[in-house]
């Protein structure tokens, strides 16, 4: 047995230390390495998918980490095994994800059943983005059958997110009010259910304005399906209320997309938008690496930042210095 068959075979089983060094593989930077990761998940490719897929993001504060313990807590609970992953592209500058400390998630991360993986540390969101996938589909071939990724970083990264999960849900706080013009309409409209946290208390009332505001807001945004209307919901992941709900409204999700064909349908597109994203990493990397090009590069550069090259130009010219062999 091959090394990279070992792995698989130990993945595939559930074995947590298995799991451990595929990552490590997929998330290794050493070229050597590119050949077995690529190996090993066309190896496991055939036992992942098996699994609902949900995105999280939400504004800062708006309680991520104990929302997904809670959620998660119940899903394990109900016999699911959850694996939580993320996605930061701002982990390289602040040292570390904000999964890296789990004792934000202290009861999760104790759980048998539950796996949690903080970002790995690459440049770029797509480089992130890109290992995450990756990891997703591990953990679904060792039989993790909810992937929860969390975004915590901003902008793109939700929509990052959004596009390699079946679910993606915005947590938002009770203060909306004019939160509500900050919230960007793109990610809304990228919501298939927005989440008020925090809507204990005295907070209720502000909460269910909230939502109403929400709600309102939603309706005038085009539907992202036919078949889905975008439910604004209410929820305090501190006091465990609206968890039971929102799973259900997860899975009335899955069981209405099946249904229409656009879950697979979904998954088929985002699988080939990868395979593209992955062809123009690679070809970036290829032509930054390329031995013609690396001479030209930082004389063509100060060309265009002191206004003596125009951008057009100067690209052509990195481009026919590539194809010159």
């Amino acid at each position: 047995m091959s090394k990279v068959e070992t792995i698989a075979a130990g993945v595939r089983k559930g074995n947590i230390r298995s799991l451990a060094k595929a990552i490590t593989l997929i998330e290794s930077r050493n070229p050597d390495h590119s050949s077995e990761a690529a190996e090993l998940l066309n190896n496991l490719l055939p036992d992942s998918g098996n699994s609902i897929r949900v995105g999280i993001s939400g504004v800062p504060g708006a309680g991520k980490s104990t929302f997904i313990e809670a959620l998660g807590m119940f899903l394990i609970g109900a016999g699911h095994k959850v694996a939580i992953l993320a996605v930061d592209p701002s982990s390289q500058l602040s040292g570390g994800s904000i999964l890296g400390d789990k004792t934000r998630m202290e009861e999760l991360s104790r759980e048998q059943n539950a796996f949690i993986r903080p970002s790995p540390s690459v440049d770029t969101l797509g480089g992130v983005a890109r290992k995450t996938r990756e990891t997703m589909l591990l953990c679904e071939a060792a039989g993790y059958n909810i992937i929860i990724v969390e975004t915590v970083g901003v902008g793109q990264s939700e929509v990052t997110v959004a596009s390699m999960v079946d679910f993606f849900l915005l947590l938002q706080l009770p203060n909306a009010g004019d939160e509500l013009q900050g919230i960007k309409k793109g990610v809304m409209e990228i919501a298939d259910a927005i989440l008020v946290n925090k809507s204990e208390g005295e907070n209720r009332p502000k909460a269910e304005l909230a939502r109403q505001q929400y709600e309102n807001a939603l309706h005038l945004l085009k539907p992202k399906s036919t078949n889905w209307h975008v439910p604004a919901m209410l929820c305090s992941a501190l006091h465990n209320q609206g968890i039971v709900e929102i799973w259900q409204t997860i899975l009335d999700f899955a069981t209405t997309m099946k249904q229409s064909g656009e879950f697979e349908n979904k998954r088929r597109l985002q699988a080939t938008d990868w395979m593209w994203s992955l062809v123009m990493d690679d070809l970036k990397d290829l032509f930054m690496r390329d031995k013609h090009v690396a001479g030209l590069i930082d004389q063509v550069q100060t060309g265009v930042s002191q206004g003596i090259t125009s951008p057009g130009a100067a690209a052509r010219r990195l481009l026919e210095a590539f194809k010159r062999h």
